[in-house]
């Protein structure tokens, strides 16, 4: 009989448990949180991420408390949200290199997979193919038969190496079985000139930077890089249905925390921050910058990140892509 009350009494315990710890929590956050983005002030990541920081503040009631930490490709604010308390008092705005630096950089102060807790991916933006309006392309098709016509003689524009746009079109030399040769610059605008004027052929931009020349018709968009076809071009095709299957490359943010975060405030992190992607003025600012929310679960994220860091890898390797 005592053996029988002590194991009622453990099952009794067990689903109180269960029961505290699916309830929606009401004690986080009573202070501030430090929200730390892995960009300087003024990119595309530092604007999605005050957005997000300052709806999560409105929406919770105390401060998140925006901490620019550059560097390394996002490898410096890793490392600190990494070591931080599993509190849900620091969190990280964490963006496409975080995906790429396994591959790019030999040993790392901290493992994406094992150091990180996902929450949820808030939002990507695909980039777009464009091309100078005297290339003879219309369509990706175009561009892979020029491209296998002229082997290394085609060449594409980036913005920064080992960066996305150059990631961009190596995955596409990959997948298409071509080769061009790449040109760095130091920015999008000059390089985006130099397509204008002829000098170079075509990069794979940011939307942001290239649409105004697009709109103007000074440059061809080709495709863009999604799985799916972007709002904000919707009559411009993917790369993926011009012939390059299963092919995709998006600028991306995420939300991740400290490992050891509880499982119940990883999922009322989840939970909160995906209302906010749903609100409509929320929505319409991100697409404002070329993104297009997403607010997936702690577990599809984390699939998402290992399909992502296994993908680049290979990509980094077979490209022979060097970190600056």
């Amino acid at each position: 009989m005592q053996i029988k009350r002590q194991t009622m009494a453990a099952i009794a315990m067990l689903i109180s448990a269960c029961a505290t710890a699916a309830q929606p929590r009401t004690d986080y956050p009573h202070h501030p949180v430090r929200f730390i983005i892995a960009q300087t002030t003024g990119g595309n990541a530092d604007f999605v991420g005050r957005l997000l920081a300052d709806a999560l503040a409105k929406r919770l009631g105390q401060p998140f408390v925006v901490d620019n930490r550059a560097g390394a490709s996002g490898i410096i604010a890793g490392e600190i949200t990494a070591k931080a308390a599993p509190d849900g008092y620091t969190l990280l705005l964490a963006t496409t290199g975080f995906v790429v630096n396994p591959g790019l950089y030999k040993s790392m102060p901290y493992d994406t997979l094992a150091d990180l807790a996902p929450i949820t991916q808030i939002a990507y933006a695909p980039q777009i193919l464009v091309v100078g309006t005297a290339l003879p392309v219309q369509s990706v098709k175009d561009l892979i038969a020029l491209a296998r016509a002229k082997p290394g003689e085609l060449n594409y524009g980036t913005s920064s190496v080992a960066g996305a746009t150059q990631l961009a079109a190596e995955l596409f030399n990959l997948r298409a079985k071509i080769k061009m040769t790449m040109i760095p610059y130091k920015g999008a605008p000059a390089m985006l000139v130099d397509i204008i004027g002829g000098r170079i052929d075509l990069s794979f931009a940011t939307m942001p930077s290239a649409m105004p020349h697009v709109r103007t018709g000074k440059l061809r968009g080709v495709a863009v890089t999604s799985i799916k076809r972007s709002a904000l071009v919707p009559d411009v095709q993917t790369v993926a249905e011009g012939g390059v299957p299963g092919y995709e490359m998006v600028a991306w943010q995420g939300l991740l925390a400290p490992k050891r975060t509880p499982p119940s405030l990883v999922q009322f992190l989840n939970r909160e921050t995906a209302a906010l992607l749903q609100q409509a003025e929320l929505k319409k600012q991100l697409s404002a910058e070329g993104g297009e929310p997403v607010g997936n679960s702690p577990d599809e994220f984390a699939r998402w990140l290992k399909a992502e860091i296994a993908k680049w890898t290979q990509v980094v390797k077979e490209a022979n892509i060097k970190a600056e």
